[in-house]
């Protein structure tokens, strides 16, 4: 089925699906520094916030990872990690979190490029880049909030402080 749309032609091959909570978060292994790696399986046991982003440097992109290092000491109350991802090499990562003072990883989807963004339904196959998408993962692994943002935005961070404060009473009533 195709459905045309300002920007052209949708066709199924085209349409990805974000993940939605519920669902077992894919597993990954990226680099974040020369020579250093993290997957999913590292934090087990705690609660992790995955902020896939279109391309470092971009106006809305540095706007929003400076909004994350900002409030960074609010998600880890909430005992949650924070890793940023998008399709961007390692070298540029560093460089773009040392402009920015960030104080939380940024990870390659690199090579294969964009693998794990295809896993969670986030890789925009037209540009070679990563949607503006959001999960927070419970400590269990499995996917406890999502959500897509329009491109162009900035999503803020009050979905994810909402999704962590939930995760946060479910943990207390138990």
């Amino acid at each position: 089925m195709n459905k045309e749309t300002d920007q052209g032609i949708l066709t199924s091959e085209s349409i990805q699906i974000i993940l939605a909570a519920g669902t077992a978060a894919p597993t990954f292994k990226l680099q974040f520094e020369h020579g250093k790696f993290v997957s999913l399986e590292d934090f087990r046991g705690r609660a992790l916030i995955l902020a896939f982003y279109p391309a470092d440097w971009s106006a809305v992109c540095g706007d929003q990872m400076a909004l994350y290092n900002e409030i960074l000491p609010d998600f880890t109350d909430l005992g949650a990690e924070l890793l940023g991802v998008s399709v961007d090499g390692v070298w540029c990562h560093a460089a773009f979190a040392k402009a920015r003072n960030l104080k939380f990883p940024l990870l390659a989807d690199f090579e294969p490029k964009g693998e794990v963004a295809r896993r969670y339904g986030v890789y925009r196959k037209a540009d070679g880049t990563t949607e503006r998408a959001l999960f927070v993962i419970d400590p269990a692994g499995t996917i406890a909030w999502s959500y897509l943002s329009p491109i162009e935005l900035n999503p803020g961070a009050n979905g994810i402080l909402a999704a962590l404060e939930e995760l946060q009473a479910k943990k207390g009533s138990k």
